[in-house]
């Protein structure tokens, strides 16, 4: 009886210990859920922030998690070295003597999904001291929203695709994108992505103009893929505005028709209300989510013929419509209020071209300071670019195989027009599209890779981000500029390396890498 009642009682001990221990693992681990750390960044300390002509090292500590990375934007400033222990790291950079005027640069301190610029300025060299400073750099905010955008990715022909005049994900050919997409995306070295979105067949009639609910959830959905992913990113009303002259002289348009819209008040109230009912609804569904999200109001707006139509005989009647259409966009979205109030905002001129933007683009007035982005795109000479009717491109192109305009001068005259009419005064320019096809022979990829990285080097020089457009294509010629597969986020023919020529065009800090050296280093 003694030794039955002992066994027992030892198997009661046993649960007992047993049920303790389950106790207490289940409480550490609870605590550990509950104590780990949330993503942080804070600055601790810069040494010196305002640099002698001299040069010399500069200093700086933060506290973070995850553990902090740093990169300059200057050549005259490189990373010496950094150490971390106890979420504390401290970076040692070192900074060039200046041989000229003052001058500044911008180090951006990123942990995480957290991220900060540092703005770092040097005096002139006493005998340049009276000269003028040209100011190639943005400062504060601007600066800061420009190394952020970096390099970028147009998720081309998703949800911007549509058959029947109703959008449709998978219709142009691509997959379903997933979160696994733009995990890559970030892997492979770009920055940012720009989501264009097509709402068409997506939305009720007047006067509520209701937005799919379905539709709203999945841009939605893509959006959260890109900030779980640490992209910044870019959603837009895409080809609602599209239109398009067929060679039979068919006339494709939709309700953002800008052509109808300045020949006719009435038709130009109508769409007013509804861009403004649109925006309204976009910008609610957004107005929680961070800085990392930026709004783009229209897409490539024109006649249907690309800047020589009609646009340059009617006495700017449809640039004055376009710049009523921005005025309404950011209107409505500041009106939503939270994080509306103060969300950076792309505007774009007509056809998104650079010279008409420069020329006609009349900046929307804004509560908000300086939160206003250039949006251009780039594709000279589409022949090249867009069509593959020319094989090579730039000074060393043969004369027989490229177009006989829009070589590397052309695209720096561009590029320098527009750090002349916005980023040296402090407004921030996006590429928001650029791009070249994909060749069937390795000469032609030669020069289709040196054009890519000659745009990311200029735009990187003259200030401004920029976002390749990829459609998922991975054939070759007109139409096919695929990097990687929507579905996936696997390269796409040798979309490797063409997306490692551009980030080394647009991040490298190798102060002998210049658009003059890529230049002289041209294909052959």
């Amino acid at each position: 009886y003694k030794t039955d009642f002992m066994n027992t009682k030892f198997i009661c001990l046993k649960n007992v210990m047993a049920i303790l221990l389950s106790i207490n693992i289940l409480s550490c681990s609870s605590s550990n859920s509950s104590i780990e750390e949330l993503p942080y960044l804070t600055v601790k300390s810069v040494s010196p922030q305002n640099l002698a002509a001299a040069g010399g090292e500069i200093t700086i500590r933060v506290s973070s998690y995850p553990v902090a990375t740093a990169q300059s934007n200057a050549g005259w400033i490189t990373l010496k070295s950094n150490t971390s222990s106890d979420n504390l790291t401290s970076f040692a950079f070192t900074a060039e003597a200046n041989k000229g005027n003052a001058r500044e640069a911008g180090i951006t301190i990123t942990a995480g999904e957290k991220e900060t610029s540092i703005i770092i300025t040097q005096a002139a060299n006493n005998e340049q001291e009276s000269k003028p400073a040209i100011r190639l750099s943005l400062v504060g905010s601007e600066m800061c929203i420009r190394d952020r955008l970096g390099l970028g990715w147009n998720l081309g022909n998703q949800l911007d695709a549509h058959v029947n005049e109703i959008a449709d994900e998978t219709s142009w050919g691509n997959g379903k994108v997933t979160q696994e997409t733009l995990l890559k995306v970030k892997q492979a070295g770009f920055t940012s992505v720009r989501i264009p979105v097509t709402w068409l067949g997506k939305v009720g009639e007047a006067p509520h103009y209701h937005i799919d609910t379905d539709w709203m959830n999945r841009v939605a959905e893509v959006v959260e893929y890109a900030e779980k992913a640490g992209l910044k990113a870019i959603i837009n009303i895409h080809h609602d505005g599209h239109r398009h002259i067929h060679e039979d002289g068919f006339d494709e348009h939709r309700w953002l028709d800008i052509v109808e819209a300045a020949q006719n008040k009435d038709v130009n109230t109508a769409i007013k209300e509804q861009l403004k009912s649109m925006w309204t609804q976009i910008a609610q569904r957004f107005e929680n989510k961070g800085e990392f999200l930026i709004f783009e109001g229209l897409n490539e707006i024109h006649d249907g013929r690309w800047g020589s139509g009609t646009n340059t005989t009617d006495g700017g009647k449809q640039y004055a419509t376009l710049n009523e259409w921005q005025q309404v966009f950011v209107d409505a979205v500041r009106a939503t209020g939270g994080n509306n109030a103060t969300r950076y905002l792309g505007i774009s001129g007509y056809c998104t071209s650079p010279n008409l933007t420069i020329k006609h683009l009349q900046l929307p007035t804004d509560q908000a300071k300086d939160r206003l982005l250039i949006s251009v795109h780039y594709y000279d000479p589409a022949t090249f670019a867009l069509e593959d009717k020319f094989a090579e491109w730039g000074h060393t192109g043969a004369p027989s195989k490229k177009e006989n305009w829009g070589d590397e001068k052309h695209l720096e005259k561009i590029f320098a027009a527009l750090r002349t009419a916005y980023v040296e005064k402090g407004i921030p320019v996006y590429i928001g599209e650029m791009g070249c096809v994909h060749r069937n022979n390795n000469r032609s990829e030669t020069f289709r890779k040196y054009y890519l990285e000659y745009i990311c080097k200029a735009a990187r020089t003259n200030g401004m981000a920029v976002f390749y457009w990829d459609n998922g294509n991975a054939g070759a010629g007109r139409e096919c500029s695929g990097l990687m597969n929507h579905a996936t986020g696997t390269y796409v023919n040798n979309g490797k390396d063409v997306i490692d020529v551009m980030t080394k065009g647009y991040f490298s800090n190798d102060p002998s890498y210049t658009l003059e050296s890529l230049y002289n280093n041209a294909p052959q």
